[in-house]
């Protein structure tokens, strides 16, 4: 008989031993979603930038703040707010610094939007976009 009850707890112990396995297997695993790569100092992007002014003066951008045409913002479609990015015209060869405070441009095939001031900077006013090139500063911290 005492060969009958070892087979049984040996039954039970691989029993709880595969039980166990199983619920291991089972358990949902929650999915942690990678952020964004950070974008590097010393990108450059080029293409057709352009600027914004006097209807989005006063009003809220992306970031939350308010927009004011006077200040060297601009608009970038994935830049971190906070992200310092020099722009040159490459028609005349004027930088600026700028810090993205806003999502844009809303142009397919631009690749940021300046405020008034900056623009004026850039001696791009005269025309709607011009041809440019940008490169990341600094990315704030997160």
């Amino acid at each position: 008989m005492r060969s009958g009850g070892a087979s049984v707890s040996l039954l039970r112990v691989a029993a709880i031993a595969i039980m166990v396995a199983l619920a291991g297997c089972a358990a949902p695993r929650s999915r942690v979603a990678t952020p964004p790569p950070e974008p590097m100092a010393d990108a450059i992007q080029r293409g057709p930038a352009s600027w914004y002014g006097e209807p989005h003066h006063g009003r809220r951008t992306a970031s939350g703040e308010i927009y004011d045409m006077h200040q060297l913002t601009a608009a970038h479609p994935t830049l971190p707010f906070g992200t310092r990015v020099l722009v040159t015209n490459l028609k005349n060869d004027r930088s600026v610094e700028v810090r993205i405070n806003d999502r844009g441009p809303h142009v397919a095939g631009r690749i940021i939007d300046v405020s008034y001031a900056a623009a004026q900077k850039l001696d791009a006013l005269s025309r709607g976009s011009f041809p440019a090139w940008i490169r990341v500063l600094s990315v704030p911290p997160r």
